[in-house]
């Protein structure tokens, strides 16, 4: 997510038109984005750090212009096949024992689907869109952000009916993923029981 979300704002800030497939499609092609595990003094809530071209723009791709865009931009089939070699180099070198730390948790809508379908473990959560729209709505708040519910709601039914519907890779459960609804669910249970799924799938831990 955090990928297409580096394309979108990359697309805005060289001023090309959303809606201008190719010119989106020739700078996916042309940027090189990374993600590194948060330094020591990056202590400002970030889960990764985003970096296109080498610069940090972690917290640019979280303005409401790419939260509006970024469902738009990921329906293009060429941006989806040119940041899925992108996705895949990544996860080859987290999984290779080749970046910064050993291993690697993937997340977005087609990880195990299309990206890395042979993962060892595939977990698809899931929660109501109000609750989701909840979490965002707190986590804007937090961050000193204006926001109104109602829109971030609007917002996540928008991308989830154009994430579901598009003819590339559409949002759907792998067939070996295990389904986790979240929405009832502390952070701490939702982590309790990822580590239990990977303590049956993957050490064979019970």
């Amino acid at each position: 997510g955090v990928m297409y979300r580096a394309i979108t704002w990359a697309a805005l800030s060289r001023n090309v038109a959303i809606a201008d497939e190719a010119a989106v499609s020739a700078v996916a092609v042309q940027v090189d984005i990374d993600l590194a595990a948060p330094h020591t003094d990056q202590d400002d809530g970030r889960h990764c750090t985003v970096l296109l071209d080498g610069f940090d723009i972690t917290w640019k791709i979280r303005k409401p212009e790419v939260d509006r865009l970024v469902s738009a931009v990921s329906a293009i089939p060429a941006v989806r096949a040119a940041l899925t070699v992108q996705q895949r180099r990544i996860a080859l070198r987290y999984g290779g024992g080749d970046a910064d730390r050993p291993g690697v948790v993937m997340v977005g809508r087609d990880i195990g689907t299309v990206v890395v379908p042979d993962a060892p473990i595939k977990i698809f959560m899931d929660a109501s869109a109000e609750e989701r729209a909840n979490r965002r709505f707190r986590e804007l708040v937090g961050r000193g952000k204006e926001a109104e519910y109602a829109t971030v709601l609007a917002d996540i039914k928008r991308r989830d009916a154009i994430d579901s519907q598009r003819d590339v890779a559409p949002l759907r459960a792998a067939e070996d993923a295990v389904v986790v609804d979240t929405t009832m669910l502390a952070p701490e249970e939702v982590v309790a029981r990822v580590v239990e799924l990977i303590g049956e799938r993957v050490t064979g831990d019970r």
